[in-house]
């Protein structure tokens, strides 16, 4: 499949986490299972992430995706903070 279009797994990761973090402002979602949707790697930078330790970013994130954690086997994390 090409880069430029995403999975349906990939389009409702990305659509719950626009949702989540509305001041993102860069998000990145890619299925690194194959495409069959079970496990996913996250970029996300946010102003949200700002003042808190990387654990408790990536808790924001967990829940978040709380629902579609639950059809998922694992999950990769990477936040961060807009440059200023």
């Amino acid at each position: 499949r090409s880069f430029a279009s995403q999975t349906d797994g990939e389009a409702r990761v990305t659509r719950v986490l626009r949702e989540k973090f509305p001041r993102a402002s860069a998000i990145k979602v890619v299925d690194i299972s194959g495409g069959c949707g079970a496990m996913y790697e996250i970029h996300i930078e946010s102003e949200d992430f700002r003042e808190k330790r990387t654990v408790q970013q990536h808790q924001m994130v967990n829940q978040a995706l709380s629902e579609e954690i639950k059809s998922m086997h694992g999950l990769r994390i990477f936040t961060s903070t807009p440059k200023p």
